[in-house]
């Protein structure tokens, strides 16, 4: 397992939950990139509410469920890492937000082969 600590970089992409890339959704696309290019991890969070350059907003209090909500696709790693990712990311972004943060990793630890709840 890899250990990752101390700074690192914070990339976080905000896009629509409705938005496709070849008919799959555009943040499934990210993870799967994220993966393929061995950085550290990627999760995807999904807004209850939200509105971007449009200022249509979007939000789950509505009677009928918005279709495209807010999703946030977060990955963090080493800075150089991080930064050599930003190219794949090159034509998948046709609207949405690409923000960079430093961070400090204080904890990163796998779950091992088991899974959750595998006693050692």
């Amino acid at each position: 397992m890899s250990r990752l600590s101390g700074p690192a970089l914070r990339l976080t992409v905000l896009v629509g939950e409705s938005d496709q890339w070849h008919h799959r959704p555009l943040y499934s696309e990210i993870v799967h990139r994220a993966r393929a290019a061995g950085l550290a991890g990627a999760s995807v969070f999904r807004g209850i509410e939200g509105f971007g350059a449009s200022s249509l907003v979007h939000t789950t209090r509505l009677l009928s469920l918005s279709e495209d909500l807010p999703v946030a696709v977060v990955i963090v790693d080493e800075e150089k890492r991080v930064r050599a990712f930003l190219p794949r990311l090159d034509g998948l972004v046709a609207e949405g937000l690409v923000l960079l943060d430093r961070c400090e990793v204080v904890t990163y630890a796998g779950r091992g082969p088991g899974g959750a709840g595998e006693t050692r």
